[in-house]
């Protein structure tokens, strides 16, 4: 498997990986945005700083993660993998490779939010580290709240392991 920075080139790949692993959430109350997010959104945001990696198997795109690095946080969001390589490892190879991104940028944190109707995700995270932090409900425009947890990890762990 090969995991790498994707450039807004990759829109349309880290968008169509993005919205295959997303499906599974589109009839969670509200349904993910990230169901609504076209590839020229994912374009503008990767122009605009936000960063990528994407993970190929056999050549094939399988996975992807987009994140943001401010200051000493990395804030990573929309990782997802193809609903027929779930189970794999896949999602943890990507965020080991976040986690050598983090170290390679001075980074302290990585942070993210989980919604707590998918515990999975919860489960994923704190298998390889992350701890809670926060708990909120998160305001959609449609006046839907959702629940999310706030997780990380600190730089510091990354080398105890």
């Amino acid at each position: 498997m090969i995991i790498r920075a994707a450039t807004a080139s990759d829109s349309a790949v880290i968008h169509d990986v993005m919205i295959k692993a997303f499906e599974e959430y589109k009839n969670e109350t509200p349904p993910s945005s990230a169901l609504e997010e076209t590839i020229q959104a994912v374009s503008d945001a990767l122009e605009k700083g936000e960063k990528a990696l994407i993970a190929f198997d056999e050549g094939e795109p399988v996975g992807m993660v987009r994140f943001q690095v401010k200051k000493e946080d990395l804030y990573f969001y929309r990782l997802s993998v193809l609903p027929k390589k779930q189970g794999d490892g896949i999602g943890k190879k990507i965020v080991r490779a976040l986690e050598e991104y983090a170290s390679r940028a001075g980074v302290s944190t990585i942070r993210c939010k989980v919604r707590l109707t998918v515990p999975k995700n919860q489960k994923l995270y704190s298998s390889i580290g992350y701890i809670t932090y926060d708990e909120e409900v998160v305001m959609k425009p449609n006046g839907v709240g959702i629940k999310v947890i706030s997780m990380k990890k600190v730089f510091s762990a990354f080398k105890e392991e």
